[in-house]
């Protein structure tokens, strides 16, 4: 089954049902293993997610490179973007940046032609590959935010089996899907197969 814009509308309610429990003390430590803080991956994945919208509005051919908008980083640790929240509001408007950047993709999704394309440089996709990559960020960098937050993160394993099943096709099938998606995105060890030193998923139309 293809990833919809449902399953975006779900991956983005449960994290922020998730997040939103986060102590506020807490947004300014490092996500999981990564060199930013909590509070910019929130960012990093709103960001995500309107890229992605946005590389599903192009209409005109070629779709061969990302939308040009001028990215913005506050710092050389942190990750670039368009997308960054106004920090006088607090963890709850971070949590709405990042929600409204779920409802424009799923939106988007919903809305485009099956013929339209986005850019990525993991393959060009389709609106249900746009949706997977979506759920795919949502899911694994609210598992490094929970890591960094300290709460616990355990997305539906057929969320999981979609996404593994569109962006990684040679991924394991019989094994656990939740684990099999934290491996695949070298965030977990998998029993019976090498840890991933570095990952990629594959985006293209098939």
């Amino acid at each position: 089954m293809a990833t919809t814009a449902e399953d975006v509308e779900k991956a983005v309610a449960l994290a922020l049902e998730t997040l939103s429990a986060a102590p506020p003390e807490n947004w300014e430590k490092s996500a999981g293993t990564l060199t930013w803080t909590c509070w910019e991956t929130a960012e990093h994945l709103a960001d995500d997610l309107f890229a992605y919208a946005a590389q599903l509005g192009l209409r005109r051919e070629p779709v061969n490179r990302y939308v040009p908008f001028e990215l913005i980083r506050r710092r050389p640790e942190a990750p670039d973007g368009v997308i960054l929240a106004d920090r006088e509001h607090g963890p709850e408007g971070l949590l709405q940046v990042l929600e409204t950047c779920g409802a424009l993709l799923a939106a988007m999704v919903r809305t485009a032609p099956p013929s339209a394309r986005g850019f990525h440089s993991l393959g060009v996709a389709d609106p249900a590959g746009t949706a997977a990559m979506g759920v795919v960020e949502v899911l694994v960098h609210t598992h490094d935010l929970a890591e960094g937050l300290g709460l616990d993160w355990t997305p539906p394993a057929d969320l999981c089996d979609r996404v593994l099943l569109r962006l990684f096709p040679d991924a394991p099938t019989g094994t656990d899907r939740w684990p099999t998606l934290l491996w695949a995105t070298g965030r977990g060890d998998l029993p019976g197969h090498p840890r991933l030193e570095s990952w990629r998923w594959d985006s293209s139309v098939r």
